[in-house]
């Protein structure tokens, strides 16, 4: 479920204000090794944010992120999904940071600034998922 929530409901609980449109039809994660995480907008615009390096539902996803950086300024994201008595326990760890030089510690702050952030918006929306 948190998996899915993750994956294929990211547009319903992704910040609007972290993608490229500020508007997004859909966010899609081609549901793969080697699939692409890409911004679909209303005027038909896509705008790829990553790629992925793992995909293993429903317990682990690692990927490649560049949303609003070159590819060759991509971090890394893992996240692992394991199943609690009350529920799912979600590990988020994004790495890679220190090979972006100078600007990696300055772009590792405000990462995580953004991920204190998203990461409640995210449970908020398993919680409604687990509702309806």
């Amino acid at each position: 479920h948190a998996f899915e929530t993750w994956t294929a409901r990211c547009a319903s609980w992704w910040p609007r204000s972290h993608t490229v449109s500020g508007d997004p039809a859909a966010i899609t994660f081609e549901p793969r090794a080697g699939g692409a995480i890409v911004e679909h907008t209303p005027d038909g615009s896509a705008h790829r944010w990553g790629e992925i390096l793992d995909w293993e539902p429903p317990a682990r996803l690692r990927y490649r992120w560049h949303l609003f950086f070159d590819q060759s300024e991509a971090t890394e994201i893992e996240v692992t999904f394991s199943q609690t008595d009350s529920g799912t326990a979600v590990r988020l760890e994004q790495r890679g940071f220190e090979r972006l030089g100078g600007a990696g510690e300055k772009r590792r702050d405000r990462t995580t600034q953004a991920w204190s952030m998203i990461v409640p918006i995210f449970i908020r929306a398993c919680r409604r998922s687990n509702a309806g």
